[in-house]
C-alpha cells in the first residue's frame, strides 16, 4: 500500500511539469530505442548468416586437401592433394554414421546453348550430392545410377544458369555445348540463393562425376568430397571416423599429419555466431551511452526539484517524516521518471526496428529478454542517477528547509 501511495506521489510530481518530464525521459527513451534497434540489427544479421549456413547442406560435413610443408614452411590448405573418388568409395563403404557421400570435381567451363553462352563452374557429383545439401530439382529429374555408370553426359542447371541460357523457358530435353563437349538438360535445380558471403549457389550446372573426369577435368585428384550423417549430434563422432578411415585409405603413420581437412557446418555457425555477438554488444554497448546521458538529465532535474521543494521537505520532516521517507520518495520519483521513459523508449524501439528494416531490406529481430534488459536498465539508471539528490534532500535541516524560501 505505501508502495503504491509513492508511485501515485511521483506521479503527481511529474504531472506537475510535463514538458520538463518529457525532455527529461527524452535521453532515456532514445537510450532504450536505440539499444532495442542496435540488438535487433545484430540478432538480425545472425539469424540470416545461420540461415544461409543452413542452406549449404543438411548435417555437411566437407573433406579437403590438406596442406604440404617443404622445409618447414606451410604451402597453405589445400596444396597438397591426395584426395580421390576412391577415397570417397571407401567412406560410403567403411563409415557408419554418414547417411550420403559425394566426390565433388570443378570444371570451369563456358556454355553455349538456348539464346547465348555463359562461363559457369561445372561440378561433377553423385547421386547423394542432393541429400547432402539438401537440394531438390524443380524441373525435369536428377541423373541416376545408370547415367553415372556409363558416364552420360547429362547436366542439371542451376536456375541462374537455366535463366541467363534459356530465359523463361523450360530447358529440359534441350542441348548445351560445355567445352565443345554436347550435354543433354535433364533437370534444373531449385533456386539456392547466396551463401553468407555472397556467392550465388544457383551460378552452377551439376553433372555426373565420371562424365566431368574424364571428359572434363582429366585429373585423378578431387578437390572436394561432401558427406552428411542423419542428426547434428553424429558430426563429432562421424568426423573422427571420416579421419580414422581416410588416415588408414592414405596409409599415415601415427607420427604423420593429416594429409586432409575435416570441417563441417557447426564450426562455419559458430565462427559467423562469434562475429555477430561481439558486433550486437558493440551496438549495444554504443546505444547504451545515450541511457547514461539520460541518467545524467534526471540527476539534474532531480537536483532542481529538490531546491524547488526545500520547504514542502522541511514541512514533511517537521511533521514526522524520516529522512529515510523523504530519499526513498524521491528514488521513487527518479525511478518511475526512468521506467516511464523505458516504456516509451520500448514502443520506440519497435517501431525503430520494424522502419529500419523496411527501409534497408535488413532482418531485425526483436528480442524480449533484450526488452526485459533495457526496461531493467532504464529503471536502475533512475535509482542510480536519482541516490544524490534523494540523499540531498533527506540530509535538509528540517529548520534551514523552512526557513528556505
Amino acid at each position: 500500500m505505501r508502495t503504491l501511495v509513492l508511485v501515485k506521489v511521483a506521479l503527481q510530481s511529474i504531472r506537475k511539469n510535463t514538458l520538463r518530464t518529457a525532455l527529461t525521459m527524452l535521453g532515456i527513451i532514445i537510450g532504450v530505442g536505440a539499444v532495442i534497434v542496435m540488438v535487433a540489427v545484430g540478432l538480425g544479421a545472425k539469424q540470416r548468416i545461420n540461415e544461409k549456413i543452413q542452406n549449404l547442406g543438411t548435417n555437411m560435413i566437407v573433406l579437403t586437401p590438406g596442406a604440404t610443408a617443404p622445409g618447414g614452411v606451410s604451402q597453405g590448405a589445400g596444396s597438397f592433394n591426395r584426395l580421390t573418388v576412391a577415397d570417397a568409395e571407401v567412406l560410403r563403404r567403411e563409415a557408419t554414421l554418414l547417411t550420403a557421400v559425394s566426390p565433388v570435381i570443378f570444371a570451369g567451363a563456358n556454355i553455349q546453348g538456348g539464346t547465348g553462352n555463359w562461363r559457369t563452374a561445372v561440378n561433377g557429383v553423385s547421386l547423394d550430392f542432393p541429400v547432402i545439401r539438401d537440394w531438390r530439382v524443380a524441373s525435369g529429374a536428377f541423373f541416376d545410377a545408370g547415367d553415372l555408370r556409363a558416364a552420360r553426359k547429362v547436366a542439371v542447371l542451376g536456375a541462374t544458369v537455366a535463366r541467363s541460357l534459356f530465359g523463361d523457358q523450360d530447358p529440359v530435353g534441350q542441348e548445351v555445348q560445355i567445352r565443345n563437349v554436347p550435354f543433354r538438360i535433364i533437370g534444373v535445380l531449385a533456386e539456392k540463393g547466396q551463401t553468407a558471403t555472397g556467392a550465388d549457389q544457383d551460378d552452377v550446372v551439376l553433372a555426373p562425376y565420371t562424365t566431368v573426369q574424364t571428359r572434363l577435368a582429366g585429373r585423378q585428384f578431387i578437390p572436394q568430397i561432401l558427406a552428411a550423417t542423419a542428426s547434428p549430434a553424429d558430426i563429432p563422432a562421424a568426423m573422427e571416423e571420416i579421419r580414422a578411415i581416410m588416415r588408414q585409405q592414405h596409409r599415415l603413420a601415427s607420427w604423420e599429419d593429416d594429409d586432409f581437412t575435416v570441417r563441417n557446418q557447426a564450426d562455419l555457425a559458430a565462427a559467423a555466431e562469434g562475429t555477430t555477438e561481439v558486433m550486437t554488444m558493440l551496438l549495444a554497448a554504443i546505444a547504451s551511452i545515450s541511457l547514461l546521458v539520460g541518467g545524467i538529465g534526471i540527476m539534474n532535474i532531480m537536483l532542481v526539484s529538490v531546491t524547488e521543494r526545500t520547504r514542502e521537505i522541511g514541512i514533511r520532516l517537521a511533521v514526522g517524516a524520516h529522512g529515510s521517507d523523504i530519499m526513498v520518495q524521491f528514488l521513487v520519483e527518479s525511478t518511475v521518471m526512468a521506467a516511464l521513459g523505458g516504456l516509451v523508449g520500448v514502443g520506440v524501439g519497435y517501431a525503430g526496428a520494424a522502419l529500419l528494416g523496411h527501409a534497408t531490406g535488413w532482418d531485425t529481430v526483436v528480442s524480449p529478454p533484450t526488452v526485459a534488459l533495457a526496461l531493467a536498465f532504464s529503471a536502475g539508471v533512475g535509482i542510480f542517477f536519482g541516490f544524490y539528490p534523494a540523499r540531498k534532500a533527506a540530509n535538509l535541516n528540517p529548520i534551514e528547509a523552512l526557513r528556505y524560501e
